[in-house]
């Protein structure tokens, strides 16, 4: 049982890592496969689907070698977590791709997203989602209306579905056409409530229902790889939108259990389980995964900008050669003297949503420092989280003791324990960063025996927690009050336009 081990594919929006983890929980095989960003139009944002496959069998393959070349057995399963809402049109017969996939950064469909504003209320009662061409229904109704592809699609002729439903697709050499819930829900075709597709969007969006993927759990068998596609018969038995396979790769599967990945932006999961939240305050609604890949509920939000603040202070300002010497810069410092940095560079997202708001600093004096503005950009990471896991804790209406993190800022120690202090709960930092893949493997494993309990899963896995100290908590409120009242300041000019 010791030798056991997990093929993880984790195909993402700038390409795919595929990992092979041990049951003690080693990574002994490693590939990445970096895919080609298309960009034919102003906002509009393509991949090829085909070169997805291409490379993800290229670095599985190469991630079992290095696994075998390291002493470890061949891998008994394998997980499929993935870039969600990027849809795929493809033909049945052929396997064929009739057009590049539109990615989840697509924008081409705003237009008809905004025609749908009279509708927005009904299609978020049924999804849990805003109406964006985020997601993948409008760019999907988009694929169809291109050339014969509805005609086709209400003949039977053609597939589509998420990365995964592609990479199962071909991967089973076309015998299983399926998805999980956590993907379905990202879609804006699933109706949370029913946990299934819904008639009544299928018909908004022309989208016969026989053109969509099976909804199945996201942990369990449901195919098994080719000799020509892997080079070996293996069960695929977990299936996971990437956000949702972190959070389980954090053992995030119980109502409470939350967690935040400090990437370019800032991505917050907590789970709510049984209990479906109320959407709202610019959270969606999701689904997620309990302890064995069934689905769940969960609020989701975005912060639009997290470690790209720290990017800017970098490339654009030059006051910093790398970002890790913002940790020293900040913990030189013994406040922030109400120096605050509101980094809206993009707009405003929740709670406050303002599209017009821009970054703003104030508190400027004679004897602020690149240190305060180091110190600023890491706070207003802190801050963001604050502002957006209190109405997720109102709404979501479940306890919530600690908040597990990763991402690459997670990395940062004076960051780590400043939002435990503002949050006023320990925080989690997992020695494996890459939890995305992590819960890929997980929810495959589970269902294959390799861990016999989401707690011996996570038995091997060891966590840096960042506990509340009494005064750092007591001073991060009071600098939370100047917080607010910075943005309060942003959004004051983004609004006084006259």
């Amino acid at each position: 049982m010791t030798a056991m081990s997990v093929l993880a594919i984790d195909q993402g929006t700038t390409g795919t890592t595929c990992l092979v983890i041990a049951k003690d929980g080693r990574v002994v095989g490693r590939a990445y496969r970096e895919i080609t960003q298309h960009y034919p139009a102003p906002g509009w944002v393509e991949h090829d689907a085909h070169e997805i496959l291409e490379r993800t069998l290229d670095a599985a393959r190469e991630a079992m070698a290095n696994a075998q070349q390291a002493g470890a057995n061949a891998p008994v399963t394998i997980g499929i977590t993935n870039q969600r809402e990027t849809i795929v049109l493809w033909e049945r017969a052929t396997g064929r791709a009739v057009h590049r996939a539109i990615v989840w950064q697509d924008r081409r469909t705003a237009e008809r997203c905004a025609a749908l504003a009279p509708k927005a209320a009904r299609i978020g009662e049924l999804t849990g989602l805003v109406t964006d061409p985020y997601f993948s229904a409008t760019k999907l109704e988009w694929l169809l209306a291109q050339g014969n592809n509805q005609a086709r699609a209400d003949a039977g002729e053609l597939c589509a579905g998420t990365i995964d439903s592609w990479l199962v697709w071909h991967l089973t050499g076309g015998a299983v056409h399926v998805t999980d819930h956590t993907n379905a829900s990202r879609t804006m075709l699933y109706d949370l409530h029913a946990k299934e597709w819904s008639a009544e969007l299928c018909l908004e969006f022309n989208v016969p229902v026989q053109l969509l993927p099976t909804v199945v759990p996201s942990s369990g068998t449901v195919g098994r790889s080719t000799l020509a596609t892997l080079g070996a018969e293996l069960p695929i038995m977990g299936i996971a939108g990437d956000q949702q396979a972190a959070l389980f790769g954090q053992g995030g599967w119980s109502a409470g259990d939350g967690k935040n990945t400090y990437g370019t932006g800032a991505f917050l999961l907590l789970n709510t389980g049984a209990h479906r939240p109320p959407s709202g305050s610019g959270l969606l609604t999701t689904i997620a995964c309990d302890e064995r890949g069934h689905p769940v509920y969960a609020l989701e939000a975005s912060i639009f900008i997290a470690g790209a603040a720290v990017q800017w202070l970098r490339d654009g300002l030059g006051i910093i050669a790398a970002s890790a010497e913002t940790e020293a810069l900040a913990a030189g410092l013994s406040s922030n003297d109400e120096v605050y940095f509101v980094p809206a560079l993009v707009g405003l997202g929740a709670p406050d949503w303002e599209p017009n708001a821009r970054g703003t600093i104030v508190g400027l004096t004679r004897g602020t420092t690149r240190a305060h503005f180091a110190r600023a950009a890491l706070e207003a990471m802190a801050y963001a989280t604050r502002d957006v896991l209190g109405d997720m804790r109102e709404q979501g209406q479940v306890p919530f003791d600690r908040l597990r993190v990763d991402g690459g800022a997670s990395g940062n120690n004076w960051l780590m324990q400043f939002q435990a202090d503002v949050l006023g709960v320990p925080v989690d930092r997992p020695d494996m960063v890459e939890t995305t893949a992590l819960g890929a493997a997980g929810l495959a494993g589970l269902a294959a025996g390799v861990w016999q309990s989401g707690e011996e899963f996570l038995a091997s896995r060891q966590f840096t927690r960042f506990t509340p100290t009494e005064t750092g908590s007591a001073s991060a409120a009071l600098a939370y009050g100047g917080w607010r009242r910075a943005v309060r300041a942003a959004l004051a000019w983004a609004r006084d336009r006259d």
